[in-house]
């Protein structure tokens, strides 16, 4: 039968792969020997002594197998090994004495030092059998020890079995060890106590864990990488922790770094009843002890990895709240450093193997014995991928085929894998269809806040989905709502139309698309029912089908939306209003002359531009007035603001200005009133910048005088100048202001232009760069003495949308014999006024 071959070639590959582990165990205990005679005869590493054995193979043409032999060959013969394991050790951890008649202890071997009773020797090792005393009547030599520690150390399987085998071959002499402790890294900076022997339970138990705190010899170890050596009690009691329940049990004590490469894994203690301190050529001994250690740390358990530690206790923790499957991975390397497999250190309660297994029956377990036909899949690529590189894998939908109860089944999963230190965190997502549907139809229902419901007419059963009961705000353990209940929840006022609906329904089949409020325990909702009938072959109604969903939000929003475009539409309604107002009072006050003004023997041509802004009016104003004694006074302003306000506190400067230079003020004494009108105005409490000129046509000076406003524009013979201005700041700033004058003598053809913000500022940018602009579109506009026009350089000026009101004042001093209204200049054409004319 297919089934029995299969089953029989499981098995024949199973007993090969079993014959070249039992052969791969045999030749690693070889090599470690005979590494370490090497090391033995030439002081060097674990792995320059495995480097020199290739290399002498290699040399030789021989196997490495054969040259390890060959170098076995070279070991004296005649040592020993007892094959009778030593004593138990008492609680505390030290070993059993013999009393001699008088109560005093002795050495447990013969008086003539030879090897205990019951023991027989070859020359593999030497295991202590009582005291250290008595291992101390025969020395070994350094090749001796280093070749049976190789030997005993090639088959460990664990770090508890290391420390036992290591305590057994370093009881003797030179060493003289009673207790050996190996403390493994852990990536969180904590020590775990991996193996220990001689130490008893007590002391194992209270050192099992080792927090990264300070005065711990084992922890110095790991951070430096340098030895520890602890020849005076006293002493070392002063620097460390020193471990047991008194400090003279272990007088000497030795720890000593592990290490993997450039790494530190592990720490290993050795702790001695003697006091002699440890000689250099016994510390050389013990570092190359360290060197075996870590070659056999490698091997335990199959892999590189370490025991999972408390980072994978705080991981497992985080996956106990997960609603989905995860793990973290450990990968377990071969000797040549590649993933053969991962070891799971932590599963969240909804990862399920093959088997059954889930959660926590996982954790320890392989990932290849849980899921066997991941081996070689794109997952398995994606998570070597990602532990080399560090890059997060994600797949698309993968399929996977397991076998489940003797059934084959296809599943689809998507897998996701990041790196957490030297693991992986795994999680995925089956795809399968029915599961993904109802998952979808779930989302579908919650997402849209819809359920469904079916009505059965012929045995009149009503089904809800979950969705519904939320709705309505029922509780599930009463069932759906029937016809009869349905209707006392309505509001008064849709009952009716409602009624109507599910009779065109029941009765024609006419399909139902119904809005309706229904009273709920939390309040009215917006509902909505879409539903059709089904009918028999009679055409008759046999069952209803159909959602119902809730727009409570929805028409809240709607209603809040709403509500918010009355007030809009309100509030606009009362800015035009507003508007209408200021626009009306602006024009009054400060009336737009259709042509150009001839006041003295200047010709001055006026704009003024409110911004595009339909529901709001600024406070630009200006004033050209010829003056009694035959000047002519200018003013530019600009008031902060806008609306009824700012056209107020405008009327108020504009015509308090000029009368105050009208009675005789000067120019500066008029900005200092104007300031303190400002400062005691309560209502309005407004700021504004001015510019103000008086011009004499008996030498043709301008003198001016400014208030934080922008300097006028000097425009003589093609070239642009801006007119340095003198002291000033904006009126309503300060309690004491200080204003200067300034004088420009105007010449024949010069334009000197004044104007407002509106005219250079643009959001964003430089206010030099206004100026540049307005000194490049003057210079080209009034070329060659031309009288140039407004409209054309306001065009050249402005933005298609004008965000602030523009106001600009074109004071022209006509050529010598061109008179001072001859020709159109501006907004409008034609002679000017008499010369009494003002604005």
């Amino acid at each position: 039968m297919p089934q029995v071959a299969a089953l029989a070639k499981m098995v024949a590959k199973l007993r090969a792969e079993n014959e070249r582990l039992e052969r791969l165990a045999s030749t690693t205990a070889v090599l470690e020997r005979a590494k370490g005679v090497v090391m033995a005869q030439t002081g060097c590493s674990s792995a320059a002594a495995y480097a020199e054995l290739t290399q002498r193979a290699r040399t030789g043409g021989r196997t490495l197998a054969e040259e390890c032999w060959i170098a076995l060959g070279e070991i004296p013969r005649g040592r020993f090994v007892p094959t009778a394991r030593r004593p138990p050790e008492s609680q505390d951890g030290s070993p059993p004495e013999r009393s001699s008649p008088d109560g005093s202890p002795h050495d447990a071997s013969p008086p003539d030092g030879s090897p205990p009773e019951g023991s027989v020797f070859d020359s593999a090792r030497y295991t202590r059998h009582s005291t250290p005393r008595a291992a101390g009547r025969r020395s070994r030599t350094e090749a001796d020890l280093l070749s049976g520690l190789g030997e005993a150390l090639a088959g460990v399987t664990g770090t508890q079995e290391l420390a036992e085998r290591l305590l057994d071959n370093l009881a003797g002499p030179p060493v003289q060890a009673d207790a050996v402790m190996i403390f493994l890294a852990s990536a969180d900076g904590t020590l775990e106590l991996g193996g220990h022997a001689g130490t008893g339970a007590a002391t194992a138990a209270q050192w099992r864990s080792v927090p990264p705190v300070s005065g711990i010899a084992a922890l110095d170890v790991v951070r430096t990488g340098e030895p520890v050596w602890m020849e005076d009690v006293a002493e070392a009691a002063r620097q460390y922790h020193l471990i047991g329940e008194s400090a003279q049990r272990w007088p000497t004590r030795a720890w000593l770094p592990v290490t993997n490469g450039e790494t530190v894994t592990a720490a290993l203690g050795v702790l001695r009843t003697v006091g002699t301190p440890f000689g250099p050529g016994l510390r050389e001994l013990l570092h190359r002890v360290a060197q075996l250690c870590a070659g056999s740390l490698h091997m335990c358990d199959g892999s590189s990895a370490p025991p999972p530690g408390r980072d994978a206790e705080l991981v497992q923790a985080v996956f106990d709240a997960l609603p989905g499957p995860a793990a973290l991975l450990t990968p377990l390397r071969s000797p040549a450093g590649e993933v053969e497999d991962f070891r799971i250190d932590a599963a969240a309660p909804h990862s399920v193997d093959v088997a059954g297994r889930h959660g926590h029956q996982l954790v320890s377990l392989r990932v290849l014995e849980c899921y066997p036909t991941m081996a070689g899949s794109p997952a398995w690529h994606g998570f070597l991928g990602t532990l080399e590189t560090g890059r997060p894998y994600e797949s698309g939908p993968l399929p996977y085929e397991e076998v489940v109860a003797g059934v084959r089944r296809l599943s689809t999963y998507s897998v996701r894998a990041a790196r957490l230190g030297n693991r992986l965190v795994v999680t995925w997502v089956g795809h399968d269809p029915a599961d993904r549907q109802q998952e979808l139809l779930a989302d579908l229902q919650r997402l849209g806040n819809l359920g469904w419901t079916d009505w059965n007419l012929v045995t009149d059963t009503i089904t809800w989905s979950p969705q519904v009961y939320a709705i309505f705000d029922r509780d599930r353990a009463l069932g759906p709502m029937t016809l009869e209940e349905l209707p006392g929840r309505l509001l008064p006022e849709d009952l009716p139309a409602f009624a109507r609906a599910v009779q065109s329904l029941l009765g024609d089949g006419t399909p139902v698309d119904h809005p309706f409020r229904c009273m709920t325990a939390t309040g009215v909702k917006h509902l909505r029912l879409v539903a059709e009938a089904v009918q028999d072959a009679h055409g008759t109604p046999v069952e209803v089908r159909g959602f119902v969903q809730d727009l409570t939000a929805q028409r809240r929003a709607e209603l809040a939306l709403l509500e918010s475009q009355q007030a809009v539409l309100a509030q606009r309604g009362v800015l035009q209003a507003e508007r209408t107002v200021a626009a009306r009072l602006q024009h009054a006050l400060l009336p737009h002359p259709g042509r150009s003004l001839g006041l003295a023997d200047l010709q001055v041509n006026v704009a003024y531009l409110p911004s595009h802004d339909d529901l709001n009016v600024g406070g630009d104003w200006y004033s050209a007035v010829e003056m009694p004694d035959g000047c002519v006074l200018f003013a530019v302003g600009d008031v902060a603001g806008h609306g009824i306000d700012a056209v107020a506190t405008m009327a108020q400067l504009r015509f308090t200005a000029k009368g105050m230079v009208f009675t005789g003020s000067s120019l500066t004494g008029a900005l200092h009133r104007l300031n303190t009108l400002l400062l005691h105005t309560h209502e309005t409490h407004a700021t504004a910048t001015l510019v103000l000129g008086r011009y004499d046509p008996a030498d043709r000076c301008l003198t001016w005088a400014q208030a934080g406003h922008l300097p006028p524009l000097l425009v003589r013979r093609g070239k642009t100048e801006l007119l340095t201005p003198p002291e000033g700041i904006l009126l309503g700033a300060t309690l004491r202001p200080s204003f200067g004058e300034a004088a420009c003598r105007l010449e024949p053809g010069d334009h000197l232009l004044l104007y407002t913000d509106g005219l250079v500022e643009r959001p964003g940018e430089h206010l030099d760069v206004g100026f540049g602009r307005l000194a490049d579109a003057a210079g080209t506009e009034y070329a060659k003495g031309g009288t140039g026009s407004l409209d054309a350089l306001l065009t050249r000026l402005l933005p298609d949308e004008q965000l602030d009101d523009v106001c600009l004042l074109d004071v022209h001093l006509p050529p010598e014999g061109g008179g001072c209204g001859a020709g159109p200049s501006g907004a409008g054409s034609g002679a000017g006024p008499s010369a009494g004319a003002q604005r």
